[in-house]
């Protein structure tokens, strides 16, 4: 009788409005969706064949480095961008992390990146008219180069992403990211490789909850090591990926 009753008032509830704004959430993160993120590899690359990693504890290091650079330096304009998901603050935050990012690899995988998610977005979230409206917009005044960080923010902003969230997510991609880059490297098998994701999540968290909800004025690199070796991609012979 009471299950019955339950079953009564589930049937009674209403839909959620927010639910369709759910599934939109969750192909933004979904790996299907062609933003170009699998043909970059963060450096690691560069780092595989310069001999920096030979061992997994290496490609263990390796990841958790990224992570902390990823969170000190780019977070900032996750944020930021996701509060206050508008033209002009698109605009700002390009042009600064422009002039912050010190290697042309990366400064390319970035604008990459970030026009690939922008003309995506644009096209797959059409209930959302200002994505596509900013586009055209900046592809014909040229005002802004389309970094990844701030349109991932700008993103998940008009999505309804809360801050929290978006600054996670933007986190996972960029692990998640990073360690498919070592398994098509051989660096580790598929199974390794799920495991060590498993294993370094509670770095990411950690990291994550250290830099997260910090303005741009307090980015910064905290292991320029790897920004160094990420510029040394376009010198190596042979490549598999951009960056």
């Amino acid at each position: 009788m009471e299950i019955d009753m339950e079953r009564n008032n589930n049937r009674k509830r209403p839909a959620s409005t927010d639910l369709p704004l759910q599934w939109s959430q969750w192909q933004l993160l979904d790996s299907i969706l062609p933003t170009g993120g699998f043909a970059h590899s963060s450096g690691l690359e560069a780092a595989v064949q310069t001999r920096l990693i030979t061992r997994p504890e290496d490609l263990h290091t390796f990841v958790v480095h990224v992570l902390e650079n990823t969170g000190s330096l780019l977070l900032p304009f996750v944020y930021t961008a996701s509060k206050s998901p508008s033209a002009d603050t698109l605009c700002k935050l390009d042009r600064m992390l422009n002039a912050m990012l010190t290697n042309e690899v990366g400064r390319k995988a970035s604008v990459a990146q970030g026009s690939a998610l922008m003309r995506v977005a644009a096209s797959v979230f059409s209930e959302i008219p200002l994505l596509k409206m900013m586009r055209d917009n900046f592809l014909s005044s040229g005002a802004v180069s389309f970094h990844y960080a701030p349109i991932f923010g700008l993103v998940c902003g008009l999505l309804g992403f809360d801050s929290d969230t978006c600054q996670r997510a933007f986190m996972f991609i960029t692990l998640r990211d990073v360690i498919s880059a070592a398994t098509r490297l051989n660096v580790v098998g598929p199974l390794g490789a799920a495991a060590l994701q498993h294993q370094i999540a509670h770095a990411a968290e950690a990291i994550t909850e250290k830099w997260s909800n910090r303005g741009v004025e307090e980015a910064c690199q905290t292991v320029p090591l790897l920004d160094t070796v990420q510029g040394c991609h376009g010198y190596l012979f042979s490549r598999l990926f951009c960056s």
